[in-house]
């Protein structure tokens, strides 16, 4: 999807930079195997997550090239249609799958007017909406975003037990992280947080989305 972004994006003044909320040996095989030719990182302490605030992969901030915020972070072309799921095939309804790809190229063609239009793009926000729709941590996340970077000193330390209650208390102050809580979490063969504690967890929202709608023209919200 992104190396398909980018390279759409060629000629263009413009910049896809992937950040994995992940440690090297979990985000690398990913990586590679994706082949990107735009700029990857892996930001194992999370320092990007407790800058902008970010909960999920994946979201996405745009910046302009004046360094000011024109898109706050928000879901990346992704749709909460994960309870429609099969969950033994990962398989979904035909009009479900149709309308998550919708989704997703609507995103990324808002992406690509940005790149060609820039300011005057209708989806670049006012500074006064973007500031609006920006969500500042309160003093609890940003203590969870302490003890989770604790948590991974301890475990690049050996202290295993320790580590696991710095990554407990993180999760406790910051329960809308997912990025906090799959890294304790237990991985399947794949190395994703996804058995059954990790459905468990989805299940136990109840209404609230695990992916935010996009406040993006086009974009309908669910239901």
């Amino acid at each position: 999807m992104w190396q398909a972004l980018f390279e759409s994006l060629q000629g263009q003044d413009i910049v896809v930079l992937a950040i994995a909320m992940d440690n090297a040996p979990a985000a690398r095989p990913w990586i590679e195997a994706a082949k990107p030719s735009y700029p990857c990182l892996i930001d194992r302490d999370h320092h990007v997550a407790d800058l902008f605030n970010l909960v999920n992969v994946p979201q996405a901030i745009w910046i302009d090239e004046n360094g000011y915020i024109v898109r706050p972070p928000e879901t990346a072309g992704s749709t909460d249609v994960l309870r429609m799921m099969d969950r033994t095939n990962g398989a979904l309804p035909e009009p479900i799958m149709a309308e998550r790809k919708r989704v997703k190229a609507l995103y990324l063609d808002a992406v690509r007017d940005w790149a060609k239009k820039g300011a005057a793009s209708e989806h670049v926000l006012a500074a006064s909406e973007a500031s609006k729709r920006l969500v500042a941590p309160e003093p609890a996340i940003a203590q969870a975003h302490a003890h989770f970077r604790l948590g991974q000193h301890l475990l690049r330390s050996g202290q295993a037990d320790q580590a696991r209650a710095q990554f407990d208390e993180a999760v406790r102050l910051h329960p809308d992280s997912w990025n906090i809580w799959r890294q304790a979490a237990e991985k399947d063969s794949r190395g994703l947080a996804a058995g059954p504690d990790f459905w468990a967890r989805v299940d136990a929202l109840g209404e609230k989305a695990y992916y935010a709608t996009i406040n993006m023209k086009g974009v309908q919200p669910p239901g």
